[in-house]
């Protein structure tokens, strides 16, 4: 039985109890994952962290929650209030629709039924998951827009752009995996690399993803839009109490979302690391969450790692980054994994494959060794008088120059 048919057959109490756990499993995660960025930061920079209010400090992210609960709720006068509202709302509650198609364990028993971690298997499940981020996206734009303030406004812009060149980079990434796994299941992709992880495999689109998924859950170095150097607090400024504490409560549930979803396309989902497939089989099947967590984890502590070693990108850069070097990239990758696949598939020798993938590598580093010695000649290019900057330039304020001097000389002789 395939797991959609197993999915499939599960009763409606069966799929209530799963989505209740998935949500418990959420929210638990997100207080564990604001202590554990907190205690990993602090780590970083050579301070204690949070470690007063529970064992190691373990209750102060709940403990943060409800302070921020129990604050007074101030709505702007300026602000469209029903939008305010909605905005946060919007991103709390599509973070966690993206964890319906995500197959947490193979087949289990829960309660006396067959069945698999996983709420439903959609035939297009990944394009679902891309969607509903989309949408939570749109969370912070109304923020933005509905404050009634400059600087959200501004949040809220720059979300939308990168939004839009982001999620071009991150969707034309995923093509090499359908392609390859020839199903847009998450279920099936999880089934094509029981032997062998497309992070091997497929390691540009690999690379890609993990840029791109960072600039999506507007992270540290791409936390753009809610730049506090420039922005005051970005999108959010104007917002405190829970409406705050939903977006705070979206940001890290997205950060799981994607963890979980680069941990299903390219890390084998469920599925045991090579020489450890034994391990599947431990606990009835449960043990499969076990490797399952392991690896969002791993993404997790990655974020964390970026967030306490780069600074933030300028605007500019970070736009460029995404049009210039991540979309190109990703398409050009593209062409080459769609030769190779129907070469492939049409039985060509493995000598053919191997001379084409060699000449893709050596052409990509001949275009590279190009780039960077045009790149170093127009750095230390010599400008004459010809190409001078042709906007006028203050002279300097002589006259004073010799005033201060003379003043200075006059009171030298008088001393």
């Amino acid at each position: 039985m395939t797991t959609a048919q197993l999915i499939g057959a599960d009763p409606g109490w069966l799929i209530t109890v799963k989505a209740l756990l998935v949500f418990v499993f959420c929210v638990v995660l997100t207080l564990l994952s604001v202590w554990g960025e907190r205690r990993l930061v602090a780590r970083m920079q050579q301070r204690p962290g949070p470690n007063r209010v529970g064992p190691f400090g373990l209750i102060q992210a709940l403990a943060d929650g409800v302070k921020l609960a129990l604050k007074e709720d101030i709505i702007p006068a300026a602000a469209d209030k029903i939008v305010f509202v909605i905005a946060p709302i919007i991103s709390a509650t599509t973070c966690f629709m993206s964890f319906a198609v995500f197959p947490i364990t193979g087949p289990v028993t829960l309660f006396g039924e067959k069945t698999a971690m996983q709420l439903t298997d959609l035939p297009i499940g990944v394009l679902y998951v891309l969607a509903i981020t989309s949408v939570g996206v749109y969370g912070i734009i109304l923020a933005g827009w509905s404050s009634g303030s400059t600087y959200p406004l501004l949040g809220g812009l720059r979300s939308s752009a990168q939004v839009i060149s982001y999620e071009i980079a991150m969707g034309l990434s995923l093509v090499a995996v359908f392609i390859y796994a020839g199903s847009m299941s998450t279920s099936d992709i999880v089934a094509a690399q029981s032997t062998t992880w497309y992070a091997v495999v497929l390691f540009p689109s690999f690379v890609v993803y993990a840029i791109s998924m960072v600039g999506e859950t507007n992270r540290a170095p791409f936390d753009l839009a809610e730049a506090e150097g420039e922005l005051v607090g970005g999108f959010h400024t104007e917002y405190s109490s829970l409406k705050f504490a939903l977006f705070f409560l979206a940001e890290y549930v997205n950060i799981i979302a994607v963890s979980a979803l680069a941990t299903t396309l390219f890390l084998g989902g469920y599925h045991a690391p090579p020489f450890l497939g034994f391990t599947e089989n431990w606990l009835g099947g449960w043990f499969t969450a076990f490797w399952f967590f392991s690896k969002v984890l791993i993404f997790f502590f990655v974020f964390v790692w970026l967030r306490g070693t780069l600074p933030r990108l300028r605007y500019d850069q970070f736009m460029q980054f995404g049009w210039k070097v991540l979309i190109p990239v990703s398409i050009v990758w593209i062409l080459v994994v769609a030769t190779l696949r129907v070469m492939s598939l049409q039985g060509a020798p493995r000598l053919t494959v191997v001379a084409f993938a060699s000449f893709v590598v050596l052409l990509v580093m001949v275009v590279n060794i190009a780039f960077d010695n045009a790149k170093n000649k127009k750095k230390f290019l010599v400008f004459n008088d010809a190409t001078a900057p042709s906007f006028a330039i203050p002279e300097l304020p002589m006259n004073i120059s010799s005033v201060n001097v003379s003043e200075h000389s006059n009171g030298g002789d008088r001393g």
